[in-house]
């Protein structure tokens, strides 16, 4: 019996990366917790209001800006600190993961073109800038605040090519979530659905020769 045979892919452009559980891990509980020291709320209540809830989702749309996104975070949770506390607590719950971040350096040195394409926030992008290197490793951000569109929107796609002025299979896209790639893949874009990330640098590292 043959082996059975794997694709064959041509050689994408540029490779676009998502943020969160693919370059940096992170955890709303981290920041539930922090805010509750100074809130009316316990930190399983203050969860329900940050975590990917439709509070967090207008604001990292753009349909809310920063500060109007802390005053509602304020009005629910009873929250008493100072807006610099705030936007600390919030935002201070990233950790980098090695072995992507690694394999982002590896393409920077063959000359690959990096671009980010992200569902996040301005005092999340505010703090990862400013404590993340590898932030600056990329040649555009896409990001759906700035855009007014989160993946999977078709909107937020588009901003990509335009951003990028490839399409198709010139590009190759890294998501943890399966809508995320769905969407990428209608437009004919190269995916990796993230899993693991040994298995996810190791099949960039395949497709670019790399190591």
């Amino acid at each position: 019996m043959h082996p059975k045979a794997q694709p064959i892919h041509r050689l994408p452009r540029a490779v676009v990366f998502d943020l969160g559980k693919v370059l940096l891990e992170f955890d709303y509980r981290i920041a539930a917790r922090a805010l509750a020291a100074d809130s009316d709320l316990d930190a399983d209540a203050i969860l329900e209001i940050l975590d990917q809830s439709p509070l967090l989702h207008r604001y990292e749309r753009g349909a809310l800006d920063s500060r109007a996104f802390e005053r509602e975070v304020r009005e629910r949770t009873g929250y008493r600190g100072t807006t610099d506390a705030f936007g600390r607590a919030f935002a201070d719950i990233f950790t980098e993961v090695a072995a992507m971040t690694g394999v982002l350096d590896e393409l920077r040195r063959i000359r690959v073109p990096a671009f980010l394409f992200s569902n996040t926030n301005e005092l999340a992008v505010r703090h990862i800038q400013s404590n993340f290197k590898f932030f600056e490793a990329f040649e555009r951000r896409v990001l759906s605040y700035e855009v007014g569109a989160m993946k999977p929107d078709t909107r937020a796609y588009e901003a990509v090519e335009s951003v990028t002025g490839l399409q198709g299979a010139d590009l190759i896209f890294l998501d943890d979530r399966a809508d995320n790639i769905a969407g990428a893949e209608r437009r004919g874009w190269q995916v990796i659905l993230h899993e693991c990330p040994d298995r996810s640098r190791d099949e960039l590292r395949r497709r670019f020769a790399l190591g």
